[in-house]
């Protein structure tokens, strides 16, 4: 009878350990619902890799970071986690990632059809330590309503910024002539450099920094003229909000359906959408230089202190081939980095009836947004000085003479 026992729990024990499960954790920022996306791309995931359990665990931006921070501060970073490519440097340089390029080696096939301007953000003179995700391309969003009801004809690729600039004059309503704004031509983010005027100083034919020469370029006579045309457009004509004007509608101008036009990317179409804006998408002007754009992504990194570093990179395998791709591209937040997905019905089908397209197209003028140690502190830098001349404090000439300095100081501390 004992041996009849002792053969039973060998085999209990056995059987439970064939289904042993190794158990990862990936950490990102998003809504609840792209969490449960998520969710669904992990049951996917797991469908194909019983052995393996995916926990996901989403929070707001801010949450995010901070709690990303403790983590890895107290040795218990998640498996994976999300990386926004500016600051990817700033994780890499601790030796907090893992390095993904033997991984890459042994499958030279896993990066095939990537769009490769999506993969420089992550090189190293070591190799890969993080890989995209999803990018983000920025375009002209436009409000059709406003546009018919002003007999104003769409922006299409022909624009130049004076068209845009006439059009944005021209879309600005004060109805009762009482001097209070109804509506305004244009709105758009103005403090970090990517939705706006990072776009606008290329088309100038400026840059706004060199982080190899620890240079911070906003006030070269290209980047100047660039930020003229934004004062202009802003202080001149009155056809952008001033932050005390927007209070009043939230944070977004073309959200609030009180602009007609914005500059952003594509995160912004499923909340305009959900707001019941009737609106399309045309490409960012034409400048002195010629068109321009900036192109971003959210990406994945691996944890050195992972316990599972085989299966952490499965899963990231799985993220980024043709069936975890089209599964995130059901979330409309970003463009796929596969061209099969991004040029196929799981991206270009999406509900929302815009030119999807369009956000692809715009890879072929756009400039990757700066990676560099430090972004984090040299955008708020640059930022803030900035600010000083929307404020109306500083003069713009000064305003940008206080942000080149404050710049090159954020990227000498970093270097």
């Amino acid at each position: 009878m004992k041996h009849l026992t002792s053969t039973a729990l060998a085999l209990i024990l056995a059987a439970g350990a064939a289904r042993a499960e190794t158990t990862i954790d990936f950490a990102l920022w998003g809504s609840p619902e792209e969490g449960e996306v998520w969710k669904t791309i992990a049951a996917e995931f797991e469908a194909a890799h019983p052995d393996i359990k995916v926990n996901i665990e989403v929070a707001d931006w801010d949450g995010y970071w901070e709690k990303l921070r403790v983590q890895v501060a107290g040795g218990e970073p998640p498996d994976v986690f999300a990386m926004d490519a500016p600051l990817y440097p700033d994780w890499q340089s601790r030796g907090v990632l893992l390095n993904l390029q033997p991984y890459l080696d042994a499958n030279p096939s896993a990066l095939d059809g990537v769009y490769p301007i999506t993969l420089e953000a992550y090189r190293t003179p070591d190799g890969l330590f993080g890989l995209p995700r999803d990018f983000q391309t920025i375009v002209l969003y436009y409000n059709k309503d406003m546009f018919d009801a002003a007999g104003q004809s769409y922006p299409d690729d022909s624009w130049s910024y004076d068209d845009f600039r006439a059009a944005a004059a021209r879309l600005t309503l004060d109805a009762n002539g009482d001097g209070v704004k109804e509506q305004w031509g244009f709105w758009a983010e103005v403090y970090d450099m990517e939705p706006f005027w990072g776009p606008v100083v290329w088309a100038w034919g400026g840059s706004p920094v060199d982080p190899a020469a620890g240079t911070t370029l906003v006030n070269t006579p290209e980047a100047q003229a660039a930020f003229q045309f934004i004062h202009d457009m802003w202080k001149v004509d009155g056809s952008m909000p001033s932050e005390q004007e927007l209070a009043q509608y939230g944070y977004d101008g073309f959200l609030a359906g009180v602009a007609a036009m914005g500059f952003s990317g594509h995160w912004s179409v499923p909340e305009y959408a959900a707001a019941g804006l009737n609106f399309d998408v045309a490409p960012l002007p034409i400048g002195p230089a010629g068109r321009a754009t900036g192109v971003n992504s959210a990406g994945f990194v691996i944890s050195a202190d992972t316990d599972a570093p085989d299966a952490a990179w499965q899963f990231v395998q799985f993220a980024i081939s043709e069936a975890g791709q089209a599964k995130l591209a059901n979330i409309g937040l970003a463009v796929p980095i596969l061209e099969s997905v991004a040029k196929g019905e799981a991206y270009l089908g999406q509900p929302v009836q815009i030119n999807q397209a369009l956000f692809v197209d715009a890879l072929d003028y756009a400039h990757m947004k700066p990676v560099f140690r430090g972004y984090e502190e040299w955008s708020s830098a640059v930022g803030d000085a900035l600010n000083l001349a929307w404020s109306g404090e500083e003069a713009l000439a000064d305003a940008l003479a206080i942000a080149a300095e404050d710049g090159d100081a954020a990227l000498a501390k970093n270097q």
